[in-house]
């Protein structure tokens, strides 16, 4: 057996220790040029400063925040290391009005809410789409970028609530040689590699590895997982550049479905039962398998000394088997008192559960192309940088379904069995989805003069879907017919920049959301045309000190026009409903002083379902979906991260997030409380390496991160992790 398939710290650290030794001798033969252009950085720095200033999220190519006519949250490689985080969940901590889902109904991976609506197809690499369900890690990362509101000129179907862009680390002519190993309580181990060299004056190559073998406060949760992220330029400083990259990353996780959510009746609110946070429902061999291959070329051409041509492909590969546990239906358990009703304070002893599986396969497949020109030229005195592309691309997917016979379903809540499952499985059914997407985009930004700025954009999508299937069950085919959308989304912005210092803004945009966005789809949405989203935003931004330290503040207001309800009495889907989701936001980044900086955000959230024809049954039985708060919308968001230098070798960092209580369903019949998490974190900083501790909630919380309508997770006790990161 192979080291990289024996133990994913064995991999890590081996491609680390032969990288070093390899690109020396590679860079031997590579041959010498002189460079033409100056080499120019995309995405944040390397050093300790949490206000980069730039992004790629706002139109795809590096942008000043302040030219941006939304609001852009930027979590750049200093934070990420300051806190320990090693998952895009942690990252995305630091943005406020994000929540996370649970992935019920099938999903799985990272399942995330942007200002309440759903993100799980909104997720980028290096401004490629990245659809997968699978759970990323920061390990191959220099920043995480959210762009909130409705982007379709920019992004296509989707983006409801905005996208989250991951900006990979990049080979650069400076030589990087950096590993990290991490232990901490709770048989924590980690091990990351970051390495690279030039191997000739126009050309380097570099590679992140990473291993983790980790378990937690939670019992029998464990994530075993392994990767390696290499890329590599050619013709850095001339006219032509190329990049290959690639993503290669195995997760060998045990699922954790957390604790069933209890009502006490009609109408009433459903909570989380009150079980320890460590307790766990699931069986001992429950399993998360997934493996990712994600590759893409880049090749940007200057064409003229203000026009550029650039090309993308990506292809990304998603492989999951996944076989977890939820729970099914709450009940009293044999031997328990008279009189005892099925209630979330109900003592644990006298309930038990069904358990349930979600067992499935998934292989999921995309393959991208998208160019673009990108243009400066003025018409008299009015400024112009116009970016004009194409995209095409097709996706595919392939579920397949296994039931389960079990013999022991039922599990006591106070007492459950973790033990391995027992019974048959039989295949339950297959489905087929394929999907194609041709887009034409525009978007100009006309300097009308030294202070005013117009940004106007337009895009046609053309999407189109198939699936077939096969229900083993009911022994009969499953197909549904084709359907081909048409949508032309708009992008409107104006900009007030005073000085150098303060940029005011207002902004219109739109989304639409397809059937099959994700890649499926249902007999009951089949024919339903895509929902549409609109945006009205206004807002500030301040650099002040030079750049130093950035403060934005913006007031929104997103309202999904005809989103889908089901008629009460035929049964069918249609586009009579209606949400609105508005408030504001304030954030900061920077240094307050020379040894003082932060990252700070904080989001209020009003949501009300406008219009809705569902009428709710069960315990919702009766209820209207009207009138009621959005899910996943709590109306207050806070976070915090602030480190201290009271030292030059010595770092101080403490932080915060905190949540009002959110709801769950349409209904407001199911709930999870507000919670506030504390953090922080010491380091030594030497030149050749840096001993960090970090202290991840530290209070002890007991509270819900991950939350659906049937479920929620309890987040990680107390954790410390103790992490030494060396520089060759």
């Amino acid at each position: 057996m192979s080291v990289y398939t024996s133990h994913p710290l064995a991999a890590a650290i081996a491609v680390a220790v032969s990288l070093p030794a390899a690109l020396p001798a590679a860079a031997q033969t590579a041959p010498a040029a002189q460079p033409v252009l100056p080499e120019v950085r995309v995405g944040a720095t390397r050093d300790s400063d949490y206000a980069t200033g730039i992004s790629s999220v706002g139109g795809k190519l590096p942008e000043a925040l302040r030219d941006i006519p939304q609001t852009v949250n930027v979590v750049n490689r200093a934070v990420l290391e300051a806190q320990g985080a090693t998952s895009l969940t942690d990252a995305l901590l630091n943005v406020p009005g994000i929540t996370i889902g649970a992935g019920e109904g099938g999903q799985i991976g990272n399942n995330i809410n942007l200002r309440g609506f759903s993100a799980r197809t909104d997720i980028y690499l290096d401004g490629m789409r990245d659809r997968g369900q699978y759970s990323r890690d920061t390990f191959f990362l220099e920043a995480v970028e959210v762009l909130k509101g409705p982007a379709s000129m920019l992004f296509g179907r989707g983006s409801t609530g905005g996208v989250i862009n991951q900006s990979s680390k990049r080979a650069t002519l400076r030589p990087v040689d950096e590993v990290t190993a991490t232990v901490g309580t709770d048989s924590y181990y980690r091990v990351t590699a970051d390495v690279g060299s030039k191997l000739s004056d126009t050309a380097a190559l570099r590679l992140n590895a990473f291993g983790q073998d980790i378990k937690s406060t939670r019992d029998v949760v464990q994530n075993k997982d392994y990767g390696a992220a290499p890329s590599l330029r050619l013709g850095i400083g001339t006219p032509t550049e190329i990049t290959v990259s690639g993503l290669f990353q195995h997760n060998s996780d045990v699922p954790d479905y957390g604790f069933p959510l209890v009502g006490t009746g009609v109408g009433t609110v459903a909570h989380p039962v009150k079980a320890p946070a460590n307790r766990f429902y699931g069986y001992a061999d429950d399993y998360f398998k997934q493996d990712v291959q994600v590759v893409g070329l880049t090749v940007e051409h200057k064409l003229t000394p203000t026009t550029r041509l650039r090309n993308q492909t990506q292809f990304s590969n998603y492989r999951i088997d996944a076989s977890p546990t939820p729970l099914g239906t709450v009940s009293v358990a044999p031997g328990a008192p008279a009189g005892t009703t099925v209630n979330w304070y109900t003592p644990l002893q006298y309930l038990q559960a069904q358990r349930q599986d979600r067992n499935r396969t998934v292989d999921d497949r995309s393959l991208f192309n998208q160019t673009e020109v990108i243009t400066e030229f003025a018409t008299g005195a009015i400024g112009h940088k116009l970016t004009a592309g194409a995209e095409v691309g097709t996706d595919s997917y392939r579920f397949k379904r296994t039931g389960w016979t079990p013999t022991n379903v039922n599990v006591n809540l106070g007492d459950p069995a973790t033990v391995d499952r027992a019974g048959s499985t039989f295949l339950s059914s297959t489905t087929n989805t394929d999907a194609s997407t041709v887009a034409f985009f525009a978007n100009d930004e006309v300097a009308l003069t030294k202070q005013w700025k117009l940004v106007a954009g337009l895009r046609y999508d053309r999407y189109h879907s198939e699936q077939t299937g096969y229900d083993y069950v009911a022994k009969a085919p499953a197909n549904l017919p084709g359907r081909t959308d048409a949508k032309l989304s708009p992008r409107l912005g104006v900009l007030y920049q005073p000085d150098e210092v303060a940029s005011y803004y207002a902004s219109f945009g739109t989304s639409f959301n397809p059937s099959a966005e994700t890649v499926t789809v249902t007999a009951a949405n089949v024919n339903v045309a895509p929902e549409k989203n609109r945006s009205f935003e206004t807002g500030g931004k301040w650099d002040l000190d030079g750049g130093a330290l950035s403060l934005a503040a913006s007031v929104f207001r997103i309202e999904k026009t005809d989103a889908r309800t089901t008629d009460p009495v035929t049964g069918l889907v249609d586009l009579t409903g209606k949400v609105r989701v508005q408030g504001f936001e304030v954030s900061a980044a920077g240094k307050l002083t020379d040894t003082v900086q932060l990252l700070a955000g904080y989001t209020l959230l009003d949501s009300e379902i406008l219009s809705s024809k569902v009428i709710g049954t069960g315990n919702n039985a009766g209820l209207s979906e009207k009138g009621h708060a959005y899910p996943n919308t709590p109306r207050h968001n806070a976070t915090l991260w602030a480190t201290w230098k009271p030292l030059g070798e010595v770092e101080l960092g403490a932080g915060s997030t905190l949540s009002s209580k959110r709801t769950l369903n349409n209904f407001e019949t199911a709930e999870i409380a507000g919670y506030a998490r504390f953090d922080a974190t010491a380091a030594w900083i030497q030149r050749k390496y840096t001993l960090r501790l970090n202290l991840r909630n530290l209070t002890d919380a007991y509270y819900f991160e991950g939350a659906s309508g049937g479920r929620a997770t309890p987040t990680r006790g107390r954790t410390a992790l103790l992490s030494l990161a060396y520089r060759f």
